[in-house]
């Protein structure tokens, strides 16, 4: 079988290619399923060995992602062939004998950046982040790591296609990054008091900032230089996407322990006592009641309800031996349906083959660990969401798991459970309005093609 090479790539994937040749810092803004990697891979054969720019590359991914994702594309494409790359994942044994094969490219996940920085001569000269928007958070190790090192890389490629999932603010981190502070500032402090003003605050106490009005036109003009952004939709024929709710209601009686938790912050059940002690853990309980089972303060299970697990079971029917992926967030809820189903949770490069083979009737995944880059599109076209992540990050990738290029059916659907006048509701709404911010940021940066 003939591998397809460059001449295959799409046209808007030559574009990205050539802007990741023409500056040493890039920012990629691609929709899920766009083909970032392919991109970069092209690009960086290009700077290897036609313009001799770089020789040694480091690609930072998510686990699973640095495993399976990016060495299967290596294989995938006949001009990609002659890298080599070596995959430091694993135990320290493992991790150290892949950095001695001395591969063109090494991938590594996002975990392991800082014992990657501490323990070992870092000599490479250009470095892919896969996610960028993982290094979000200026006070993580793996952000530290790597600001340490930034200045010894000739060029630097940010990937993304959420780069301000919780606003503006997150942009920060991932611009000092990319460009060293030039463009957004060296302090966040800086870039804090230039571009938002406190919102809801006690006293002196700041919980939460708002952007100045001209905020995002300024932030956006700042990074446009160095940023190309596109959606799928504009480029690619991308399957229908049906996005719909399976409302349940929950008894008069399961209603007034919803509300009694809600107004109190305790609930008082017949097998424990919960308690809630913040509004950060209360929207959690909630979440937990409105799914249908609660940890009590000594981590049991109480279950409450079984209105999602019916609402599943009637999907599964409807379904009709069609294959089904279920999103779900708390582990009892893990725990709730594999006690009622037949399932299997998609953890292992086993699990991705054989849902992809269409050998697993009804897979599991939890948002976290399967969000980024995993390819399951050709197992499936049905997502079914049991519990709701507040993340639109999580939620918009675990969504293009199914709703990306070469999907072969001609609909995707995204079925979300909803507990009827529960907190699902809000959640919902708020992913919708933060969609709005990281939407203003991509069409504003958006690349004329």
């Amino acid at each position: 079988m003939n591998l397809p090479d460059r001449t295959s790539l799409h046209d808007y994937q030559k574009f990205s290619v050539n802007f990741i040749e023409e500056h040493p810092c890039a920012a990629i803004l691609l929709d899920c399923g766009m083909g970032k990697s392919v991109i970069s891979l092209t690009a960086i054969a290009d700077l290897l060995f036609d313009s001799f720019e770089v020789h040694r590359i480091l690609i930072i991914a998510p686990l699973r992602v640095a495993r399976d994702s990016w060495p299967l594309e290596l294989s995938k494409w006949e001009h990609l062939k002659h890298l080599t790359f070596s995959v430091a994942v694993g135990t320290l044994a493992e991790r150290k004998a892949a950095l001695a094969r001395n591969a063109d490219i090494t991938i590594i996940n996002r975990e392991n950046v800082e014992w990657l920085v501490e323990n070992n001569d870092f000599d490479y000269d250009m470095v892919v982040i896969d996610e960028l928007s993982s290094f979000k958070n200026h006070s993580t190790k793996r952000f530290k790591a790597l600001q340490k090192v930034r200045p010894k890389v000739k060029r630097i490629v940010g990937l993304t296609g959420t780069p301000s999932s919780n606003g503006l603010m997150d942009l920060w981190s991932e611009f000092r990054l990319l460009d060293m502070g030039e463009r957004l500032g060296k302090f966040i402090t800086r870039y804090r008091e230039a571009f938002f003003m406190p919102d809801k605050r006690n006293g002196q106490q700041v919980f939460s900032y708002k952007p100045r009005p001209y905020a995002e036109e300024e932030i956006y003009r700042r990074i446009s230089d160095i940023t190309i952004s596109m959606k799928c939709t504009d480029h690619l024929k991308m399957p229908e996407l049906i996005s719909s709710q399976y409302e349940v209601m929950l008894s008069p009686d399961e209603r007034k322990q919803y509300e009694s938790l809600k107004t109190e912050l305790v609930l008082t059940a017949s097998d424990g006592e919960i308690t809630a002690a913040n509004a950060a853990a209360l929207t959690n309980k909630l979440s937990q009641l409105a799914n249908g089972a609660i940890y009590d303060d000594e981590k049991n299970i109480i279950e409450i309800h079984s209105r999602k697990l019916d609402a599943l079971e009637d999907i599964i029917e409807s379904a009709n031996g069609n294959p089904i992926l279920v999103a779900y967030w708390f582990k009892h809820d893990l725990e709730r349906i594999r006690k009622r189903f037949d399932v299997r949770e998609i953890k292992t490069s086993k699990d991705i083959t054989d849902w992809n083979a269409g050998k697993i009737p009804v897979a599991l995944i939890h948002p976290a660990s399967a969000g980024h880059g995993l390819n399951l599109q050709s197992g499936g076209s049905t997502l079914v969401w049991f519990g709701l992540t507040w993340s639109l990050e999580l939620y918009q990738q675990t969504n293009a798991r199914l709703w990306r290029q070469g999907q072969t059916a001609g609909t995707v659907v995204i079925q979300h459970i909803i507990a009827k006048g529960t907190i699902d509701e809000r959640v919902l709404k708020a992913l919708s309005k933060k969609e709005l911010t990281q939407n203003a940021l991509i069409d504003a940066v958006k690349a004329e093609v």
